[in-house]
């Protein structure tokens, strides 16, 4: 039973095939009720906690190139976010990200 509790929670912190093709590194990882992301293309780096609590959720960003952060931002929602509001929100953020820096 723990074997396939670990292999479970290996599979929620290995990269993301997504980023594959595209030379994104993309890491999800199941953090309590919430989730982070952590996407990388060379040097820039995004990231993205959602932590839920019964009593409310907040949400972290933060992007940075090389050492200098160009955004560390956070809000707080004054109810716990739904699992699929949490899924929802962790790919419109890679999406987003993606589209931002293929444009650049």
């Amino acid at each position: 039973m723990l074997v396939v509790a670990g292999l479970g929670i290996g599979l929620l912190t290995c990269p993301s095939p997504i980023g594959a093709a595209d030379d994104f590194h993309i890491e999800i990882t199941k953090k309590g009720l919430g989730k982070e992301v952590v996407i990388t293309k060379g040097a820039r780096e995004w990231f993205m906690l959602i932590e839920v609590t019964p009593e409310n959720s907040v949400v972290l960003r933060q992007e940075k190139d090389h050492d200098l952060y160009l955004v560390d931002e956070s809000e707080t929602h004054d109810r716990p976010m739904t699992t699929g509001e949490v899924d929802a929100a962790i790919t419109d953020y890679v999406n987003s990200v993606k589209t931002r820096a293929t444009k650049e």
